[in-house]
């Protein structure tokens, strides 16, 4: 029991640092909403393109863009530990006997906690702007499943990336320059069929079009189950790789200091 005591005590000190910025709660709000109302007004003849299927754009959208905050909010993980680094926090948890992975499990725990707040508000949003969920509410939690696993992921390896970087500057430039090429090299926004081949071939190796794939289809009336079931599989080994990758680097951060 005492990692589980470990990862639920340092998953309450990142939320209680959450709680005491209202302004970035309210920030974690706002721009799922923004961000649905303009990709979904400046996309939306996109429907119109002859060989697109799936209604209309905002229904084929919404996945794609839960998918996208989910790591593009989860990337941000790792400015926490440069925090704690920066004002020696992170050196007195490494010199208590605290299980490691608790560490990095109580800083995912929280992104997991706004990526699913994020995706209910846009899910939300998009039923009040003429989106469909023909699965109803067991279609959008798998929806939000697997946006969550890919963003655990993602915090996974944003803070394994600021043990071994340990600058803000690095981590920005790092998270910046790989979330945007991943979520465009996928089928967020456009249906595979449409975009050009050698997207296509990059995509079946994107972990961010696994999650959309699994999402989306989950989502809609016609589910593929064993595609579900496969990018699920994927986005878990994923995950697993990714916290045993964090984990580890704490031992090059202890080298080097």
């Amino acid at each position: 029991m005492t990692p589980l005591r470990h990862t639920w005590q340092v998953t309450l000190r990142y939320l209680r640092a959450l709680f005491r910025q209202p302004a970035w709660i309210g920030i974690t709000l706002v721009q799922p909403m923004i961000w649905l109302l303009l990709f979904g007004a400046l996309f939306k003849s996109i429907a119109r393109i002859p060989g697109f299927h799936g209604g209309s754009y905002i229904e084929f959208l919404t996945p794609g863009l839960i998918v996208m905050l989910a790591i593009s909010s989860a990337g941000w993980s790792g400015m926490a530990y440069i925090e704690d680094m920066n004002l020696g926090v992170m050196d007195r948890f490494l010199v208590s006997p605290i299980w490691r992975g608790a560490l990095n499990a109580g800083s995912v725990t929280q992104q997991i906690i706004i990526i699913a707040l994020q995706s209910l508000i846009v899910a939300g949003l998009s039923l009040t702007v003429g989106g469909r969920f023909p699965n109803g509410v067991g279609g959008v939690a798998i929806l939000i499943g697997v946006a969550t696993l890919l963003g655990a992921s993602f915090a996974s390896l944003s803070n394994a990336l600021a043990l071994v970087v340990r600058q803000r500057e690095s981590l920005i430039g790092a998270v910046t320059s790989v979330t945007l090429p991943l979520t465009f090299l996928s089928t967020a926004f456009m249906q595979q069929t449409l975009v050009p081949h050698w997207i296509r071939v990059i995509a079946r190796f994107n972990p961010v079009n696994w999650a959309v794939q699994a999402g989306r289809s989950a989502a809609t009336q016609h589910t593929d189950w064993n595609l579900v079931a496969t990018r699920t599989a994927c986005l878990l080994a994923l995950l697993l790789t990714s916290a045993w990758l964090a984990t580890r680097s704490f031992r090059a951060y202890q080298r080097s200091i």
